[in-house]
């Protein structure tokens, strides 16, 4: 089976603050990184605006078609792959958890609403009238970083925030959130279960920990995302199977030890029962 990688922003030149943030227009970052179109994750934050051309950008195994406006949010972990027009223009940002909210302290990156894995696409279409609100803050941020002003770190960071601001008004503007409630709730789970996916996979667990009753805790998940507590489990533990597979060298019987379940057998039926084809049809479809 083949290993796909796992790059971390020193991967990639041009690098400043110690390698915790970088920014560049994407047909410069593609003239020196040509690699990033194949399989692979990264462990820090991606935010990418095309501007011009078309092509397939593949996330969690879900593809998007790439057109100009597209805006992609990805988080730590995501694994991902594209196939980009000879034409294909835009702007890309990488940064890390770390560098943003010790920064900021106030606020944290990962609190913003696309950011909250149950809660978004990791796409948004941008119209025209947004596309030409957002672009001058990338060009600021780009324009920024091949200067050695006072202040650098503060002023790139500042602007990434206020792409973020930006963003988060045409998200929250688009999705029209009318529980926000329940939104809440909702990323107390998503913030547990990212912990203890691998441990525990009882709804009761989440509810308990939640001090709410598992009724009502399905009760928020059907309303806002029209899935119970144990189909979110379940959904969380076959994505990961899935960025292990084609990640990493483990056979079924490692995943399975890995994911915590109690056999390799109910592992893989869980799968199929899922995904409605075996682990191998999907290997087999990923590297056909």
């Amino acid at each position: 089976m083949k290993q796909y990688p796992v790059y971390e922003i020193e991967n990639f030149d041009e690098n400043i603050f110690y390698n915790n943030l970088y920014v560049s227009s994407f047909k410069e970052h593609l003239k020196k990184h040509h690699f990033i179109e194949k399989l692979h994750r990264h462990n820090f934050y991606l935010l990418v605006l095309f501007t011009h051309g078309t092509g397939v950008h593949t996330i969690d195994f879900d593809t998007f078609e790439i057109q100009k406006g597209s805006l992609f949010l990805m988080q730590p972990g995501q694994i991902h792959s594209w196939t980009l027009s000879e034409d294909i223009e835009g702007y890309i940002v990488f940064y890390s958890k770390e560098i943003f909210n010790l920064h900021f302290k106030s606020k944290k990156i990962e609190e913003y609403s696309f950011f909250q894995s149950f809660t978004n696409s990791p796409e948004i279409l941008l119209r025209l009238e947004e596309i030409e609100l957002i672009c001058p803050y990338f060009n600021l941020m780009i324009n920024e970083s091949k200067n050695s002003f006072n202040y650098k770190k503060d002023k790139l960071l500042n602007l990434l925030d206020v792409i973020h601001i930006e963003i988060s008004r045409i998200y929250s503007s688009e999705n029209n959130q009318e529980k926000p409630i329940y939104n809440y709730k909702l990323k107390q789970f998503d913030v547990l279960l990212e912990t203890y996916f691998k441990i525990e996979k009882s709804p009761s667990f989440y509810a308990e920990k939640m001090a709410i009753t598992l009724k009502h805790l399905n009760r928020i998940t059907k309303v806002v995302m029209n899935k119970t507590v144990t189909e979110l489990i379940t959904q969380r533990l076959i994505l990961e199977s899935k960025r292990l597979m084609v990640e990493r060298n483990l056979t079924i019987n490692q995943i399975a030890d890995e994911l915590g379940f109690s056999s390799p057998n109910y592992f893989v039926k869980l799968f199929k029962k899922h995904e409605g084809i075996t682990t191998k049809m999907f290997l087999k479809g990923i590297f056909d």
